[in-house]
């Protein structure tokens, strides 16, 4: 009788493991160039502007400054726009993040 308990531990245990494991690992994929990212950050600020997240005075502006900055552990793509036909002097600089992959993680105005 205590080798079934014993195996049914050990099978719970690795249901356990195996359970933990899916969300702590990454399936990253490889790093894109700086200037695919900033290929993707234009199509993006296109896409939100015609879905009225943002103006439409943002669809033809492009990138002035690409780089990858770390926030906590991760690193990002950061791509700024700028647009100087925005009336609120707070919503000129347009952030958008990517992973170093190249997904679309967010974008803001305050860069953070």
């Amino acid at each position: 009788m205590h080798i079934k308990a014993f195996i049914s531990v050990l099978v719970l245990s690795f249901i356990s493991l195996a359970a933990s494991a899916g969300g702590g690992h990454s399936h990253a994929s490889k790093p894109i160039s700086q200037e695919h990212a900033e290929t993707i950050a234009t199509k993006v600020v296109q896409r939100i502007a015609d879905k009225g997240k943002i103006d439409a005075s943002w669809k033809p502006v492009k990138a002035v400054s690409v780089e990858q900055k770390r926030f906590g552990v991760q690193k990002e793509w950061v791509v700024v726009f700028n647009n100087d036909k925005v009336s609120d002097e707070s919503k000129r600089k347009l952030y958008v993040f990517l992973s170093l992959g190249g997904q679309y993680l967010g974008a803001n105005y305050t860069g953070e």
